[in-house]
């Protein structure tokens, strides 16, 4: 239902104050300007010298502190050889120093790459290689995970181990990397000479940040000092930050919206980063009350880990007031706030490496943002008409794209300028960049940002997420939504986590739905297919259920692999996970056997 004429000036205007706060607090952040990530910091850090910027296991480190530590690791820097343009990977788990370690780098101008602590082997390897690094820093329980990765690259400077006081390890073997404590402790806490950023611009590169490889190998985005900047202070503004805050840090560091985001919330408003090793369901609430935390940020599925844990008192208990992050269904969205009181949640869309972005200001539950009438000029975001089948745009009869209609799903796109909301750097790879780039869109010669992800706008301008390109589908000639049908497999009692997805069938043009679902107790099949028949149309209803042993294959920022469950496909013989089938005729999900699997692919049995 549209909005009526009230709510949509009120709505108007939160976003119209939103966007020229936003637009004020960044306007200076362009390619050209005399400006870098170390300088901006190192203002914060003389303004909020003694109060305390990291609250970790038990322990509070102050600004000038932290500082004091980054200029160790950027002296030590400089003794090994490296300098201004090159780069230095970091591979550690979370804690103070890995903040403390990309700061000191950006000190002498040189980049860090950011690697998912997760990795090993070839996916390591590639993510060293693409960023050209020369040295790597790893934390001494990672050294069995890049010895698996060693034979695959050169490191000219060499691979060096930070330990971590609370986490003792065996000293790494002398041939894969070689201790750095020694030689950090003979450093001074001195600011290295800033002359060594003399002429350093926005647009050079502070760092690189990994995209989360649910689709292939992970590509490495170019974070310039202004996008970092960017990237640290925005939700300032969106939210309502102040150096009062305590912000419950949960996600990995390795990623933007952890690791850039909400670490920069804290860093430049003098607040306090409550920071975490990881992640915990049952613990989360504890974590929140004894740190005094009174902001947090999320993944959407952290949200959902939550709901599933049993309703506490915990979840009243603690301080916290606000947040924001990405993901959150409007589901779980309902529940959390009505569970745990907290009702300023900022959802926002964004991509590490991309120029499409938005805030949901007003709290709509649902939604990822707005873009009323009156702001279309100045939030040049717009949806085309898309072809799931050929995985493009659809060009009209002058070859130009064709805008989505209202609640018409389009793929998002966002035109590519030297304006800083419009910048679009890319990756380290200049084949992975031009893929993402869209040509000829309204004019000729135009380039537009393909984010590559499918979205809905409603009568009021407000934007809500669909699905990844590659996850819609094609069956029965409709397109059928993978989140949509999340969603209503998750509103099943005792669903834990669904991830929908579609697989060929043999003598089928598209592919027929299945869902991989965890559930820790074991699930009614008539119910749920009986709740599916209710809520979804026959099209979209899986014709296959997977009941996973454990967890979901998950990123690091709890983003589905959807791509080994589709090679997997509907054949018993090769999964050894319980599988269903939807059998129309006793209207329930049925096991599926050997015999079944054979008449369904043989046509015997129609889906």
């Amino acid at each position: 239902m549209a909005m009526n004429l009230f709510a949509r000036l009120k709505s108007d205007l939160t976003y119209v104050v939103g966007l020229v706060r936003l637009i004020k607090a960044t306007e200076h952040l362009t390619a050209e300007a005399s400006i870098s990530l170390a300088g901006e910091i190192e203002k914060s850090v003389d303004s909020h010298a003694a109060r305390t910027f990291i609250h970790f296991e038990g322990a509070d480190a102050t600004y000038a502190a932290f500082e004091a530590r980054a200029n160790k690791f950027a002296h030590w820097a400089q003794s090994i050889g490296l300098k201004r343009g090159d780069c230095i990977a970091l591979f550690m788990e979370n804690r103070p120093d890995y903040i403390a370690f990309w700061f000191g780098m950006s000190k002498l101008g040189v980049r860090t790459a950011l690697i998912n602590n997760n990795l090993t082997g070839e996916g390591l390897a590639h993510c060293l290689k693409v960023a050209e690094a020369r040295a790597i820093v790893l934390g001494e329980d990672l050294v069995e995970a890049f010895a698996s990765a060693k034979a695959m690259v050169e490191l000219d400077l060499g691979a060096w181990t930070l330990k971590d006081p609370a986490r003792p390890a065996a000293p790494a073997p002398a041939d894969i990397a070689r201790p750095i404590e020694e030689a950090l402790a003979a450093q001074p806490e001195t600011r290295p000479d800033p002359a060594l950023r003399e002429g350093m611009k926005g647009g050079d590169i502070a760092l690189f940040i990994y995209t989360s490889g649910t689709t292939g190998l992970p590509k490495a985005a170019k974070i310039t000092n202004s996008r970092a900047l960017g990237l640290m202070q925005a939700f300032i503004y969106a939210v309502g930050v102040n150096r009062d805050d305590r912000v419950l840090m949960t996600l990995p560091l390795y990623h933007a919206t952890g690791g850039m985001c909400g670490v920069g919330v804290a860093l430049f408003t003098g607040g306090t980063l409550i920071l975490e090793r990881k992640f915990s369901a049952s613990h989360f609430w504890e974590q929140a009350i004894e740190s005094r935390a009174t902001m947090l940020v999320y993944i959407g599925e952290l949200g959902r880990y939550l709901m599933n844990q049993p309703p506490s008192a915990l979840e009243r208990s603690h301080h916290i007031v606000k947040g924001f992050g990405n993901g959150l269904r409007p589901d779980v969205w309902k529940e959390f706030v009505e569970r745990t009181g907290i009702k300023r949640l900022v959802e926002f869309y964004g991509s590490t490496e991309g120029n499409v972005s938005f805030f949901n200001i007003d709290g709509k539950i649902g939604a990822v943002g707005r873009i009323p009438p009156l702001l279309r000029s100045r939030i040049k975001t717009r949806l085309v008409k898309f072809d799931v089948e050929t995985e493009q745009p659809v060009r009209g009869p002058d070859g130009f794209c064709v805008e989505a209609e209202v609640n018409e799903p389009g793929e998002a796109i966002g035109p590519i300028s030297s304006e800083p909301r419009q910048r679009f750097e890319g990756y380290n790879d200049e084949k992975q960049t031009q893929k993402k780039i869209l040509r000829d869109v309204f004019a000729t010669g135009d380039m537009w940002f393909r984010t590559g992800d499918l979205m809905k706008m409603d009568e009021d301008g407000y934007l809500y997420f669909v699905d990844r390109v590659g996850d819609t589908f094609r069956w029965k000639s409709e397109n059928v939504s993978t989140g949509e049908v999340e969603l209503a497999v998750s509103a099943f009692k005792g669903v834990e986590h669904a991830i929908v997805y579609g697989v060929p069938a043999p003598g089928y043009d598209g592919k027929a739905g299945m869902a991989a679902i965890v559930a820790h107790k074991p699930l009614d099949m008539k119910a749920l297919y009986d709740h599916l028949t209710a809520r979804l149309p026959a099209y979209a209803r899986p014709a296959f259920i997977r009941m996973k042993h454990g967890e979901a294959d998950t990123t690091g920022t709890f983003k589905y692999r959807k791509m080994d469950l589709v090679k997997d496909g509907f054949d018993p013989m090769k999964i050894d996970d319980p599988l269903f089938f939807a059998d129309q005729e006793q209207g329930s999900y049925v096991p599926l056997t050997d015999e079944l699997f054979r008449r369904i692919v043989s046509g015997h049995i129609r889906l």
